[in-house]
């Protein structure tokens, strides 16, 4: 019985030995799979990362590819500075009335191009009703010392009167007058001017001391208006100022009448030129930036307050650089990126950017001279590329 035992026991671990060992080898026998499997999924993918895109002549000529061989250039230096439009602050007015009234009428709205003394709203006052009265009796006084005047004039030319009564009707003629201007001058000052009609009138006109548009309005119909705050807001800006920030160290660079273009978002590929009329000599201790002012004319009004703006400011040097047309480069994962002909493919290539200078952007890294760039065409083959990763992933 014993021997049956023994012989037992030592079955089963021959069987577990057999069982631990068999799972060992199983285990190597996947891993050489997985090793196995794993190299060629690597390869197959950096083989068809390698191909790229292919297009035949016909297909570039649709997608309108057009090529740049990649080579130095010298551009005139320049510096790019962010900016903000503003209106030309020597051509702005805000509008308010001298006297307290109410808002009867309103002839201009806001974003409007007015005339200079163009009527922008009527407003009604009783100060300019009381000037009005006032003006109107010095001017009654006076026509009746003018009557007395010539009358006592024509009477001691005859000598029917003494001299004195001559020398009171001119004394009384000349207070009479100097009220009248008196009221006259008040009346002005106010804001009024003389009726017409003969009759008081208590309403008067806010008019546009130039040309210009409407910015900012605040009349309404019925309201209060007052000496305190503006009522309309207009500025003249057939010219504008691009307010840059400057850096201490593009301060040295950056001189009063040098040449600048400007770009805006609203219209790319479009800039506008100007110069550098002003730099600041104050340091703003919060940007710890210098502000620099650009003019620039805006005659069609395109360019509007308040756009956000880029700033190329020529420094009078000269740059020598690779570069390609702003419209080769386009983002890929976030990263610019513009395509390269190989071996008869597109490739995309990342690049690092530098500045853009009319229209061309200068490339700090990524290319070098004598390749083929995609100048034109660059979006269409994007898209292709998005397109045919979408069907790999299906």
């Amino acid at each position: 019985m014993n021997t049956t035992i023994f012989k037992t026991s030592a079955s089963r671990r021959l069987l577990g030995i057999s069982s631990v060992l068999a799972v060992f080898l199983a285990l190597g026998g996947c891993g050489d799979k997985v090793a196995k499997g794993e190299e060629p999924v690597k390869q197959e993918a950096a083989g068809k990362e390698e191909k790229g895109l292919k297009l035949t002549a016909e297909e570039q000529a649709l997608a309108g590819i057009k090529f740049e061989e990649v080579s130095s250039r010298t551009f005139e230096d320049s510096v790019s500075v962010t900016a903000t439009i503003r209106p030309n602050q020597d051509r702005i007015a805000k509008i308010a009335p001298r006297v307290e009234g109410r808002i009867v009428s309103v002839s201009a709205n806001l974003g409007d191009n007015v005339r200079a003394g163009q009527s922008l709203a009527i407003m009604d006052s009783l100060a300019i009703g009381e000037a009005q009265s006032a003006l109107l009796r010095a001017q009654s006084s006076e026509r009746v010392a003018q009557a007395d005047f010539k009358r006592a004039e024509s009477l001691s030319a005859e000598e029917i009167i003494p001299q004195k009564e001559l020398l009171r009707s001119r004394g009384e003629l000349e207070r009479a007058s100097a009220e009248s201007r008196a009221a006259s001058d008040r009346l002005r000052l106010l804001g009024g001017s003389a009726s017409a009609s003969g009759r008081a009138q208590s309403t008067f006109a806010l008019t546009a001391p130039f040309a210009g548009t409407v910015i900012q309005k605040k009349a309404t119909i019925g309201e209060l208006g007052s000496p305190a705050e503006a009522v309309f807001t207009i500025a003249d800006l057939s010219k504008v100022w691009i307010e840059a920030n400057l850096t201490d160290e593009l301060l040295s660079k950056v001189k009063t009448g040098a040449a600048a273009t400007v770009t805006v978002g609203a219209y790319p590929g479009e800039r506008f030129s100007g110069r550098v009329a002003y730099i600041a000599n104050v340091l703003d201790k919060d940007s710890r930036t210098i502000a620099a002012r650009i003019e620039v004319p805006n005659k069609d009004g395109r360019l509007k307050p308040e756009m956000f703006a880029t700033a190329n400011i020529a420094t009078g040097g000269q740059l020598e650089a690779i570069s390609v047309p702003d419209g080769a480069i386009l983002l890929l994962q976030g990263q610019p990126t513009v395509f390269v002909s190989e071996g008869g493919s597109f490739q995309p290539r990342a690049i690092e950017t530098g500045e853009k200078i009319s229209g061309r952007t200068v490339i700090k890294s990524g290319l070098k001279p004598k390749e083929q760039v995609v100048a034109a065409g660059a979006y269409a083959l994007k898209a292709r590329m998005l397109k045919s990763q979408i069907g790999d992933a299906h």
